[in-house]
């Protein structure tokens, strides 16, 4: 499959090494440059690419950025995009400790659904509880009893699929945690988010999220 992600940080770099291993064509890129991301692409045989060339022809594309920096990705950037390309959004609002306020979430509007606003495209919401380490130390065969599971927010069924599709080869179960609008389900503060249970504990931990903002994670 050709993947692009851009965002070259934990999670991102992470993706590029575990998705190249099992044989993706991966693209990737960051806010500096192709040329900073050398290492990387030597370590993986993933391409460097600029944010503006990093899905083209992609049928996946990872949008693993601070949520504040959204806004700033280049108009258009998934135009090149694979007819009906998945983009999973791994971000989260963290307000106090980085992205500064932003009123339409403040104000409960699920921050995929936001980020989905900013790009024009719809998201597939993974991976935002996840340690970005687990990526490359937990993940374990099909049936492994234990196994780690993830859960899957999107409103799309082909999409969603095609994303637990992904992260079962990478070695995770997953649990559909509803359409887009219920993502907040998975939002920093609630149970799941940072949870490793395997599927009985994500379900039950998605069923325990409360909407309401703790003070830790409001502006």
């Amino acid at each position: 499959m050709k993947i692009g992600i851009i965002g070259a940080g934990n999670i991102g770099g992470n993706l590029t090494r575990r998705l190249t291993a099992l044989g993706h064509e991966v693209s990737v890129a960051n806010s500096r440059g192709p040329h900073t991301l050398t290492a990387l692409a030597e370590e993986t045989g993933a391409r460097p690419v600029t944010a503006s060339e990093a899905a083209q022809g992609a049928q996946v594309v990872v949008v693993t950025v601070p949520l504040k920096a959204v806004p700033d990705l280049p108009d258009g950037f998934l135009e090149g995009a694979a007819e009906g390309a998945t983009v999973i959004d791994t971000g989260n609002y963290y307000p106090q400790q980085r992205d500064g306020r932003i009123a339409a979430i403040e104000d409960g509007l699920p921050e995929s659904r936001w980020t989905e606003q900013q790009i024009g495209h719809p998201v597939i919401k993974a991976f935002n509880g996840t340690y970005a380490q687990d990526i490359l130390d937990r993940g374990r065969p099909q049936g492994t009893p234990g196994r780690q599971a993830v859960p899957v927010a999107g409103d799309d069924p082909t999409s969603k699929q095609a994303v637990r599709d992904l992260i079962d080869e990478l070695g995770f179960d997953t649990v559909d945690s509803g359409g887009l609008d219920d993502s907040w389900r998975q939002q920093p503060g609630t149970p799941v988010y940072g949870n490793r249970g395997e599927v009985d504990a994500i379900v039950k931990a998605l069923s325990e999220a409360s909407p309401e903002r703790t003070a830790e994670w409001r502006a």
